[in-house]
């Protein structure tokens, strides 16, 4: 029995899953997109963030002024609800004029 304000939910393993295929096929054809429409703010680990901070104040954009937030995403995947996830995805293609990905309709990608 879970303590009182301790939240409890179900752990799910879906590796072999109906959809596993299909989520990584998608994951592998979205990343290539994904990786070069954002490479520009995306920060991966340390390292890529010492470089960029470099980059960043070589321009004199780093001030004594300039803040800096951190924050941690906990539980990414359950966070999601796949409607709004979909939409983003939607959202994010038309943003960067894709009509097909690998030669995929983003309707079918979306279905």
């Amino acid at each position: 029995m879970p303590q009182d304000g301790i939240p409890v939910r179900p752990i799910e393993s879906t590796i072999h899953a109906a959809t596993a295929k299909i989520s990584k096929f998608l994951d592998k054809i979205l990343r290539l997109v994904f990786d070069d429409k954002c490479k520009d703010t995306t920060i991966i680990d340390g390292a890529s963030l010492i470089t960029d901070l470099s980059k960043y104040n070589k321009k004199g954009l780093l001030k004594s002024t300039t803040l800096f937030y951190t924050f941690d995403i906990r539980n990414l995947y359950t966070m999601l609800p796949q409607e709004e996830t979909l939409d983003t995805l939607m959202t994010f293609l038309h943003v960067h004029v894709y009509r097909k990905v690998k030669g995929i309709s983003i309707d079918t990608i979306k279905n």
